[in-house]
């Protein structure tokens, strides 16, 4: 009999049983359900319909609340979006709301996940977002689903799942330092297309995955669900006990995929032969390399969300920024309140990453999503009119940062800072050592 992959592993464990085998559906165990201030008022409401408006949760200790995509605007419908939050949480009891202004760290829910304990290796993390993915980065099972599944799970705990078939991606060699995980995943959209890996678990893997930082293997999950994937996922090893600060082989489940297990497809990757990538308007399956597109104009850089928001990606971008003034509009977006705290705390040479930032011109906006939606009139870094961005962002919809007529480029930080510095799209290696 064959052997399980990680994800089948952790499948298994949530329906109680020893084996779970691609296609199967299965009654899981949740561990965790996440919402947020665009999908949390949707999901409260179809709760209290279902259960009654007096139900209290399944459990008010693995129920996480994050209010993160519209925070710092006026806008009254977003700002009783919040409100409905506040009221949930306050009725239910719901220990872990991470609310701007109460004492803990708030912003972008899946940077929030990690960097306040709740991504667990082995764990079942369920999202009413579809980048919920992102945790799988910690050997976990985390994916997005609708509100009215979220309401079922916060009733009861469980949900029906079709176990996923399992794609390899293997990435050998050795990584470059102009090439960062958004790079990679980019590769492999430009590679197998945002329908490549349809409903199944992408399993990150090989020397260079081994080698990438939590942060960095957290970008590479996120973007699965544009591949179509149901769930990214890099088994947890002594990289994850480092950021989990766990010493213990017993505080988690340390899964992974045995050497015989099944897989669907497995794709090898050279990465020293990739290149800076850009994905170009409107489908993050748009793929270039950076040198097929230098010149490109560019109104306006954003780095910052879930996929480019974290302390590592602004280190990489000030390390190329330092000492340099941009020639269009910069905006940076901190994920979360601790990321905003240490570009005004942490140093390359004898100025803060702040500092750098905004005496090369840049603007620092307050941490949450900001414009990576779009969201009200007044959302910091919102496009306007025709305006073409590069974006350390995960989506370039038409209109995914505002007005339907703006245009969106997605690229590692590198890539957008080495625009900001230029002016129009340039390739990052041109500004490095």
């Amino acid at each position: 009999m064959a052997g399980m992959t990680i994800t089948e592993k952790i499948l298994a464990n949530h329906a109680g049983r020893k084996r779970v085998e691609a296609g199967e559906q299965i009654w899981i165990d949740a561990d965790v359900l996440m919402t947020h201030d665009v999908c949390g008022p949707g999901t409260f409401a179809i709760f209290q319909k279902e259960f009654g408006q007096s139900a209290r949760v399944w459990n008010p200790e693995k129920i996480i609340i994050i209010p993160d995509h519209f925070i710092y605007t006026q806008d009254a419908q977003a700002r009783e979006n919040v409100n409905t939050l506040d009221r949930f949480a306050t009725q239910q009891k719901i220990r872990h709301y991470h609310k701007q202004g109460a004492g803990r760290d708030h912003g972008v829910c899946h940077i929030i996940l990690a960097s306040e304990g709740h991504n667990r290796p082995g764990s079942v993390l369920f999202g009413t977002d579809s980048h919920t993915c992102t945790a799988g980065a910690f050997g976990m099972f985390a994916t997005g689903i609708g509100n009215t599944d979220a309401a079922f799970v916060m009733g009861t705990g469980k949900l029906w799942v079709k176990v996923p078939e399992t794609i390899r991606l293997v990435f050998k060699g050795n990584l470059p330092n102009y090439l960062m995980a958004k790079d990679l995943i980019l590769e492999v959209l430009g590679r197998i297309g945002v329908d490549g890996a349809s409903y199944m678990a992408m399993e990150f893997s090989g020397p260079v995955v081994e080698a990438l930082s939590m942060p960095e293997r957290m970008t590479l999950c996120n973007m699965a669900i544009e591949a179509g994937g149901k769930t990214g996922i890099v088994k947890p090893d002594d990289v994850t006990k480092k950021f989990l600060q766990s010493d213990s082989d017993d505080s988690y489940e340390w899964l992974h995929t045995d050497p015989d297990a099944a897989v669907a497809k497995e794709i090898i990757f050279d990465t020293g032969r990739v290149e800076p990538k850009v994905a170009l308007p409107h489908s993050p399956g748009h793929v270039k390399s950076v040198t097929e597109v230098i010149g490109r104009p560019i109104d306006c850089c954003y780095i910052g969300s879930c996929t480019g928001g974290k302390t590592e990606d602004f280190l990489r971008a000030a390390r190329l920024l330092k000492g340099r003034t941009v020639k269009i509009t910069t905006n940076i977006v901190p994920a979360t309140q601790s990321v905003a705290d240490d570009l005004h705390r942490m140093k390359i040479d004898d100025q803060t990453i702040a500092d750098i930032f905004l005496s090369a011109g840049a603007q620092i906006g307050p941490p949450s999503c900001a414009a990576c939606l779009g969201g009200p009139p007044d959302t910091f870094g919102r496009l306007e009119g025709r305006q073409t961005c590069i974006s350390t962002t995960n989506r370039n919809f038409p209109g995914r940062m505002g007005s339907p007529d703006s245009s969106v480029v997605l690229a590692s930080p590198l890539t957008v800072a080495a625009t900001a510095i230029a002016g129009h799209l340039q390739d990052p290696r041109n500004y490095m050592e």
